[in-house]
Order: C-alpha cells, then structure tokens, then sequence
C-alpha cells in the first residue's frame, strides 16, 4: 500500500504533493520556506508591501508603525506552514550563526494560551551577549545585546523533525552601540559604496539611485563516510587530520575532477539541492572537484548580504543532509595533508537599479570610460589595500591551503586578461588600443560548430581575477563566513570611487572637458597602481621575488595578516567610511588572535593525546609481536639468518623512538606557551614553535602508519576516507 505523505513530511527522496507520491518539482519547491516578496504581496496591505519593497530595492529606512502588520502576517504564514517558535538568527564574530528559540504561545490567566507575534518581537531580540566574542569592546558581565530584523533579507523556516522554526536574519548590537557580528558592518559597507558609486555614476549623467554589490559563492567541500569519520576524533573536533600518511592513490591522476559523480554522492546532492531549494537558495551547479572525495555546488549571483545568509544556511543544510545520508560534510580548508583543500570562490561586481552591471566592459572595453572608471577603482583599492584583502580571509586553516598549488599565493595581486591588460597598458602609455576582432577557437572537426573564443584564458593562481564581468576572489576557505571578505572588498573600492570622483571634479572644477578629466585620472591611478596587475604564475618563485620588488606584501600567516586591522590607514578607511570605529575594528584584531591561539590550542592538545594514547599502544604493541616473532623462530631455526626481520624491528624501534622524542618535545612547547595578556606575542610562539612541533611529530606518526600492523592502527586511513563506495 502506498502511504499517503504530506508536503512538510520529510522523507530521503524530498517533497511530495499532499495524497500523492508524485515529487514537486524544483520550480514548486523553490521559496517553499521563504517570507519572500511573493509571499508578501499577496498577505500584506498594499502600502506595507510597497514599503518593505522600497527597503530591500531602495534603501528606505523601516518605518515602525508596519511592524505590527508585518508581524501579523508573518506569523500567520509561518503557524500555517506548522511553526511553533521563531528566532533572530544572527552571525556572531566567532564565523558560524546563532540563534534563540522563542515560542508563539503565550500563557493566559485562565490557564490557557495564546499565540503572539508583535511587532516588536519582530524588530528587536534580547539574547545574552557576554558568552560571545567581542574583542574587549565589553565585560564579561556586561550581558546585554540586542538582535535587529534586517528587512533585507527575507525570513524563512527551517524544518525539524516535529515542527519548523521561524528564522528572522538579524543584526548584532552591544548595548554600547558596538557591532557584535559580521552583519551589520557588511550592510554599513554596501551602503558606502552605494553612495560612493552614484557619486560617479552622476558624473556620467547617471539618474541611478542605488548601487548594491552581487556575490556568487562557490562552495567546495569534502564527503566522507560517516562511521569512518566518527572513528576519527581529529576530524570530529578540529575539522582536520592532524595525522595520515598520503595513499598509494591520490589526485595523481587527476581522474576525479568532473568525473561521474558516485550515486552515493548524487542522492546527497539531490537531497541538498530540495532543500536548498525550500530556502529559496538559486543553487545550479553541481560536481567532483579536484581531490578525490572532494565536490562544489555553487548558487547564482545574489545580493551580497542575501548571499551571505544564504552561503551560512548552505553550510549549515550540508551537514544535516549529508548526516541523512551517513555521511560527514568537512567544510575545513585542509582536512586532508598532501590532498587539495577547499575553499570558496567569492564572485563580487557591481550593479546599479537599472540592472546594469558596472563591471561589464561591453565589446570595446577601451571605449567605455564608465567601466573604466570603475575598473580602476578597483585597481587602485587592491593595491593599497592588500593587506586588508589578505587579513580578511587569515584563518589558521586557510593558512594550510593558501599557495600551496591548488589555492592562490598569499600575495595578493589583480589578473585583468590579456585584452583588459593590453588596454591598460596602451592607456598607461598614452596610446590608443585597437579593438580585436571576434575570434572563434578552430576544433578541427566540420561537423561540429565553431566556438566563440573568449578575450583571455583563465589564470587559477591569481587570487583576485577578472572574470568577463566581476572579479574571482579565489582565496576565501571554504569554512569562513563571506561577511567579512565583501565587507572589505566594498569598503576599498568605495574609498577608491570617492577618490576617483574627488579627483574628476577637481579637474572640472579647472575648466577642463569631462572626457578629459576622466582620461587623465584613469592614467594617472593605473599608472601609481600597476604594480598590483600580475598575469603570469602566482605560485612561481620568480613571481614571488618579483612581487618583493614591486612592494607587493607576502602576509604568509594569519598572525602576519591581521596585523592589518590596527594599521592607521585601516583605521582611517572603516571609520571614515562609518562601518567600523577603531575600537570595532580593534576587537576584530583581537578576536582573530584569541582564535588562532585557541584553534591551534585544540588542535596540539589532540594531537598529543592522539599520539600518546592511540598511535604510541599500537606501535609498541606491533614491536612486541615482532620481537617475539623473532625471538621465537630464532628458538625453532637456530642457524637461520634472520636479517631482514631484525632490520625490520630496528627501523620500527627507531621510528617509535623518534615519534617519542617528537611527542614529548611538543608537550614541553605546550607547557611553555607564554603567561602574557599580549595576544600577539602568544600568538607568535605558537606560530613559531607549535606548529612546528606539530608538523614534526605528524611526520613521525605518519612514518608509523606506513610501518604498523594495518589491524592495530587506530584509526581509519586515507585511503578509505577518500574513496566513497
């Protein structure tokens, strides 16, 4: 008998209609979960609509009095669809989302209850600040923060096994006024350079009003079985193998990326795919990526802050959906030594609200001063902010990755293409640019079409490429919420615009002719800044003594990489700009500190339990087997040269040795960590003498793993992590 499954009932295959088992398809599914502006035209007034329509295109500020009806309405829809508590869900400074349960219900004085939803709950939460990071720009008794709706981004509902939760996306406010999260200082920076781009938008004739940043987020990640990884506290509690020798069989062969996906795999990607689709996330892209066991699903472009909450939410339905299917999801940058590790390609550019994308060059690039203009913006903001560019994205898992040969160099330079680069060039050299024509790629084959051929190859080592019409920044980790890197990206290039526009009417102000004036600013920032524009191979050491001599900065670690946040240039940019104060940004700084020293805290005390409790028993109880291996076939064949066996036992009883040594040197480094406030300093030594104690002892445990009894190794090996069955 067929059972009869309702639209909210789960089951491993997705959705079905109510009565049938036929599944909806994607386009039914799509917003399923959303209070999105759909939903909101038809169950709100007119005028409310129009005003909530006005925030999310326009800017508008919200008007309290529709908060009541908003609220009204947005409880009505949700308790329909089965909700019984909402939530402020918010992004906290330590990179992940969190989130409080409130019920609907309310008790009455008769003994019953009944449902409310104001429309102050909806404006504003209360949750408890003081267990969350804030970088010393508060006491840990000071317990008051507030959570603020941010109508820009729609709620929605998250399903659970019983019921579903009312999210409402939020900002993150201390009572002193301070930026808790990486929200709110995101939306400051896309109104910075909203306004900083209709300033020169203007200067072109423009009536446009707004100017809204557009991020498309790649997202790699890693499947491994579930049962294996549950037999691995490395990968449990820090993300990563903190040991594993390499397998017989790696990427050699480069036979995984864009490979047939495994039905495994596929059934996880289809399940995901449903219900990202409920949550309104425009997901299109699906495949194996480079390392074996290693895949991406990447959305269309949305609005930055959209994006944002939408890449959080991905993450977060990955590792539910991938549970349902006994397997583990790892979205850390490095899981696996030796194996390429993920990220996330950040796709950033520009539109206005006409539609029209700033960063697209049209067929005559060299013709079209306003993209030019904005070009060089862009240009300019990445060559004096590096720094800043590379210190949003310093994690201690990032640094495991970043030019490593499968991610860009932490050198951060601009790839424009051949035609942009020779437009550049001709520009910085006074010279006119001939226009190439259209150039088709010559397959050989007649019955097959000619293929247009696009102005340039793609250059995968630079880490901030130009792409047709936005720009790939290639070195976000696949881990990291993407509100910080946008935020910085809008912040440089809105100091940049309003730069380029101070400089323009300048020259008007002189009399001279606007074409002029746009000529002669575009050559002179492309010439101060051509020092960033690199085409060749990033991870080169020829590029990285070039870059030395083009003042280029090489932060190789995180700890060398946020010292950008406290630089006065810094602090002059996001207080200028009104999106960090310098005791925000402060507490930036000194939260980037207290994670790396905890994260590599973790990650060294695990290591040593790991060794000391699993690897060490295994190894010394394989010695004891061969030894008495020895011993007693030396008893029954005497006169038998037993060379080899004995060989056998002295490398094994050398490498216990030097696993030993390598183990206690790391706890002596451990109990030696500096008793200090200074963070910095902390974070030094165990940049300079933990990790390396790490790197040691795991060179000794994985030469251990190669020699050990497979049947007393403790734990699951590569090999089987990396090839899902």
């Amino acid at each position: 008998m067929t059972k009869t499954l309702h639209r909210t009932e789960h089951v491993p295959n997705g959705t079905y209609r109510n009565g049938t088992t036929q599944q909806l398809q994607p386009s039914e599914l799509f917003g399923l979960n959303v209070f999105s502006l759909s939903v909101m035209r038809q169950v709100l007034p007119k005028p409310v609509y129009k005003h909530l329509l006005e925030i999310q295109e326009s800017g508008t500020s919200l008007d309290p009095a529709t908060a009541d009806v908003v609220a009204a309405a947005m409880k009505d829809w949700a308790q329909a669809r089965g909700a019984t508590h909402y939530s402020h869900w918010f992004h906290p400074l330590h990179g992940l989302t969190a989130e409080k349960h409130q019920s609907f219900l309310i008790p009455t004085q008769d003994g019953g209850v009944i449902t409310e939803f104001t429309g102050e709950n909806l404006l504003q939460g209360e949750p408890d600040a003081s267990s969350f990071p804030s970088g010393g720009t508060r006491s840990t008794f000071e317990a008051r923060g507030y959570t603020g709706w941010d109508p820009t981004s729609p709620a929605f509902l998250m399903e659970g096994r019983m019921g579903k939760t009312l999210y409402i996306p939020s900002v993150f406010i201390g009572f002193n006024g301070h930026a808790l999260d990486k929200k709110a200082p995101l939306l400051r920076s896309i109104d910075s350079i909203s306004n900083a781009a209709i300033r020169v938008l203007k200067l072109f004739g423009s009536d446009a009003k707004q100017v809204v940043t557009t991020v498309g987020c790649e997202q790699e990640y890693f499947l491994v079985d579930r049962e294996l990884y549950l037999r691995r506290p490395d990968l449990m509690t820090c993300g990563r193998t903190l040991y594993g020798a390499r397998p017989p069989k790696g990427q050699e062969m480069e036979d995984h990326y864009f490979g047939s996906i495994p039905e495994r795999v596929l059934a996880f990607m289809e399940d995901l795919e449903l219900e990202l689709y409920k949550l309104g996330i425009p997901v299109t892209t699906r495949h194996n990526e480079v390392a074996p066991g290693q895949f991406e699903i990447a959305p269309v472009f949305e609005r930055a802050n959209i994006a944002t909450d939408h890449n959080m939410l991905m993450m977060s339905v990955m590792r539910k959906v991938a549970a349902r299917h006994d397997l583990a999801c790892l979205l850390h940058e490095k899981p696996f030594a030796g194996i390429n590790g993920s990220g996330k390609h950040n796709n950033w550019s520009m539109a206005d609200d006409k539609g029209n994308n700033l960063l697209e060059p049209g067929h005559t690039p060299h013709e079209n001063a306003q993209f030019l203009v904005f070009l060089t913006a862009v240009v300019r903001a990445v060559h004096i902010h590096s720094d800043l560019i590379r210190a949003s994205i310093a994690t201690p898992a990032n640094d495991h990755r970043l030019g490593a040969n499968e991610a860009p160099p932490a050198i951060i330079s601009v790839y424009l293409g051949d035609t942009l680069n020779e437009v550049v060039q001709a520009i910085v050299e006074g010279q006119m640019h001939k226009t190439r024509k259209r150039e088709f790629l010559n397959i050989g084959v007649s019955s097959l079409p000619q293929l247009p051929l696009h102005d340039s190859d793609r250059n995968r080592t630079s880490p901030f490429a130009f792409t047709g019409n936005k720009f790939e920044f290639r070195a976000v980790g696949s881990g990291q919420n993407i509100a910080r890197p946008n935020m910085v990206i809008n912040a440089i290039v809105a100091e940049s615009l309003n730069h380029v526009a101070d400089e323009i009417e300048a020259l008007l102000k002189q009399g001279k002719e606007f074409n002029d004036s746009v000529r002669e600013v575009v050559q002179k920032e492309l010439t101060a800044h051509q020092a960033v524009l690199f085409g060749g191979d990033g991870y080169s050491k020829e590029w990285h003594d070039e870059a030395a001599r083009r003042g280029l900065p090489n932060l190789r670690t995180a700890v060398d990489a946020i010292q950008a946040f406290t630089k006065e240039k810094s602090v002059a940019l996001f207080s200028g700009l009104n999106i960090l104060s310098g005791s925000e940004l402060n507490s930036r700084y000194q939260i980037k500190l207290d994670t790396y020293i905890k994260s590599i805290s973790i990650e060294a005390g695990l290591m040593s339990s790991i060794g000391a409790t699993q690897i060490l028993p295994a190894a010394l109880e394989y010695q004891g087997r061969v030894s008495a291996t020895i011993a007693t076939t030396e008893e029954v064949l005497s006169n038998s040269s037993l060379s080899g066996q004995r060989k056998l036992l002295e490398l094994l009883s050398q490498a216990i040795e030097r696993f030993i040594s390598r183990l206690n040197h790391l706890d002596r480094a451990r109990a030696a960590v500096p008793e200090t406030d200074d963070h910095s300093a902390v974070a030094c030594y165990f940049r300079d003498f933990i990790i390396p104690a790490m790197t040691d002892l795991r060179t000794s445990g994985d030469e251990l793993e190669v020699i050990v009894d497979e049947s007393l190794w403790p734990m699951p090996k590569y090999r089987d992590l990396l090839h899902l069955s």
